[in-house]
């Protein structure tokens, strides 16, 4: 199949979570399973790209739509690269979404709802690439979320069969670009799809709503949470619109690039190891500490963290915890950003744990590789999560997770005291109870060693790769192709 991903961000360009992360892996999986797949984001200012140039296509103005032009790089990888490059829209300061102070940059629509309609033609005869023309558009999150609307807008006119099947993946649903309705003039929004059965959301218009009424076949990034998803509880409100497309929602569990995350070749740490010479993870542990500045002991059980430091990441319970965490001489470390007032939490964390506590506002991907093979116990109680990465990486480098039992977390971590097979320690409840409670079996397992050898030997021994999701993706691309009439 052809295969278009298009996504607004993508690991190593530009990266603010794990879209960039699943951006990175799962197009070169799928071109190593055979499909001739290209991705699709925006050129934004400051990436540095580094390939071949194949082609550069000028895309004329057109009604509402700017000028741009398309960008064909060939990185390495085996997938194409298109950056669409409209300096108006892309080239400014900030991330992808936001200005450096935080605020949404203030024509978000139009930047997203532009970068949809490309891929969208990108999947029909009138493709700006004159040899290549998708069979399914795979749109990731609200800022693709209306290729699926300009795909079926084209089947209007178009003979059938000869426009791109649409899959649209919900990423996290709490982001659901939404706007002000009268910005659905500029989008080209049909005013037969602007009402409740389109894209109108409370008054407002919803281009990740735009997407899931549209698609031909939607997923989102884990079983549990495509089930979860579908309740009044985490539907954040569009719950009946995906229960009344529950015939088309897959939940398919994200993998992880396992040439990245394997700590047995891992170029970012001091010293690799593996599950057959763990006692070499000794060795960062101890790194780890002398980085992070917390004292240098090999009994210490030290506790990591790497996250945005959010409510819904569960920062919040581990400041709670802080005495029990400490208890025996027990250590934290800490790495991300967020809420001003949890920074503030954490400083003063510090301060009255010297030596014990440390953290480091901000990104750093070293320091990342650095406490997943340091630590002992990887920490990731969020209230809800619709995949995470970060759990998967723990149990990759043998440091067994502590997490909620939602999303992701749920179906990627077996608990210990639930299984032979355990990998780690699921919470029985969102809460300070439910985290003391795992926290006081994971000290347990800790304090008997060749019980928490085998904890860690049975997460590395999970693989989390990319092929077997990347199957399932195949399978779903079929499905919608066969919806939408594309003979694949």
């Amino acid at each position: 199949m052809k295969i278009l991903f298009a996504t607004p961000e993508c690991a190593p360009h530009v990266k603010t979570g794990g879209l960039g992360d699943v951006s990175a892996a799962l197009p070169p999986t799928l071109a190593r399973l055979g499909h001739d797949v290209r991705l699709l984001m925006p050129a934004y200012s400051g990436m540095k790209v580094a390939g071949d140039v194949l082609a550069s296509v000028d895309i004329p103005a057109e009604g509402q739509w700017p000028a741009a032009q398309l960008l064909e790089i060939d990185p390495g990888n085996g997938v194409p690269l298109l950056l669409l490059a409209c300096p108006s829209l892309y080239s400014r300061a900030g991330s992808p979404y936001v200005t450096p102070t935080g605020a949404d940059h203030h024509d978000n629509a139009i930047r997203f709802g532009f970068l949809s309609h490309v891929a969208a033609r990108l999947g029909t005869a009138r493709s700006p690439l004159p040899q290549w023309r998708a069979d399914v558009v795979h749109a990731n999150d609200w800022p693709l979320g209306l290729a699926p609307l300009y795909l079926a807008q084209a089947r209007l006119s178009e003979p059938a069969g000869s426009v791109a099947a649409s899959v649209v993946t919900i990423h996290n649903l709490a982001f659901q670009g939404v706007f002000p309705i009268g910005v659905a003039d500029a989008l080209g929004v049909p005013w037969q799809w602007r009402g409740m059965d389109g894209v109108e959301f409370w008054g407002q218009l919803s281009m990740l709503k735009g997407g899931l009424q549209f698609a031909d076949a939607i997923t989102a990034v884990s079983p549990t949470y495509a089930r979860e998803i579908q309740t009044p509880a985490a539907g954040v409100g569009l719950d009946g619109v995906l229960r009344a497309r529950a015939g088309r929602l897959t939940g398919i569990l994200n993998g992880i690039d396992t040439a990245v995350w394997n700590p047995a070749t891992d170029r970012l740490l001091p010293h690799t190891y593996s599950a057959s010479s763990l006692e070499k993870k000794a060795l960062d542990k101890a790194a780890l500490q002398a980085r992070c500045g917390l004292k240098r002991r090999a009994d210490a059980m030290l506790f990591g963290v790497v996250s945005r430091l959010t409510s819904q990441k569960g920062i919040d319970l581990v400041l709670e915890a802080l005495p029990a965490l400490m208890a025996d001489g027990g250590q934290l470390a800490v790495l991300g950003q967020g809420e001003p007032a949890l920074h503030d939490a954490l400083a003063a964390a510090v301060a009255r744990y010297p030596g014990s506590v440390a953290v480091k506002i901000g990104f750093d991907e070293a320091l990342a590789h650095l406490i997943e093979a340091g630590a002992d116990c990887f920490l990731m109680p969020s209230r809800f999560e619709p995949c995470g990465l970060n759990q998967m990486y723990s149990q990759a480098y043998g440091t067994p997770p502590l997490v909620n039992a939602t999303g992701g977390l749920v179906d990627s971590v077996t608990d210990s005291g639930a299984s032979s097979t355990g990998t780690g320690f699921v919470m029985r409840s969102a809460d300070s109870e439910g985290f003391g409670e795992a926290l006081r079996r994971a000290r347990a397992a800790f304090a008997e060693r060749r019980r928490w050898r085998g904890i860690q030997v049975q997460g590395m021994a999970r693989d989390f790769g990319w092929e077997r999701s990347a199957a399932q993706y195949i399978e779903v691309y079929r499905q919608a192709a066969q919806l939408a009439g594309v003979a694949v």
